[in-house]
């Protein structure tokens, strides 16, 4: 590997990132009711996924894959129970978005802007079509996957993650 892109590999940190357990559940709260309530009052924010990106920043966070598991499930299983979907959905494709979030952190630098960018607008492809997979073959619902729709969403997921994971790097 050349000098130049070895810095992107690199973790900065070796030891886990600490958070408090009350800020952990009080931010996922937030977010959750802000996904819940937010766009019943201003709908053309329902495109925003404010439990995934929490999810995909803690377990980044973290650094261990058990942990993003238990977060991602945690989220997932809290964010079913208050929506009108069937309970494990969100709660199985957070657990896969918080298990291979953490896992990549432990391989790239996850404090680098760009990374945050990509990592974002990844996780919300990777959720919405794990989703729709999930709705399709244990549900035997015909959901259709708009992909067009999907990168955008995306996009927009990960322009709001850049400057939502710096207010709670300040956590």
């Amino acid at each position: 590997m050349t000098e130049s892109g070895d810095w992107l590999l690199r973790p900065r940190r070796k030891h886990q990132y600490r958070l408090r357990p009350v800020a952990l559940l009080l931010v996922a709260v937030a977010a959750i009711l802000f996904q819940i309530y937010v766009p019943l009052f201003f709908h053309y924010l329902s495109y925003l996924e404010m439990p995934l990106l929490v999810t995909v920043y803690f377990s980044l966070m973290r650094r261990e894959p058990v942990a993003g598991v238990l977060i991602g499930s945690s989220i997932g299983l809290v964010q079913d129970s208050l929506s009108h979907n069937p309970i494990g959905m969100f709660g199985i494709v957070k657990t896969l978005v918080g298990y291979f979030a953490a896992s990549v952190s432990q391989r790239f630098d996850v404090q680098n802007t760009g990374i945050r960018f990509l990592l974002g607008f990844f996780f919300f492809f990777f959720h919405q079509f794990f989703y729709w997979v999930l709705a399709n073959a244990l549900l035997g619902q015909t959901l259709g996957f708009d992909a067009l729709q999907t990168l955008v969403f995306g996009l927009l997921n990960a322009t709001v993650a850049v400057p939502l994971f710096h207010v709670l790097d300040k956590l």
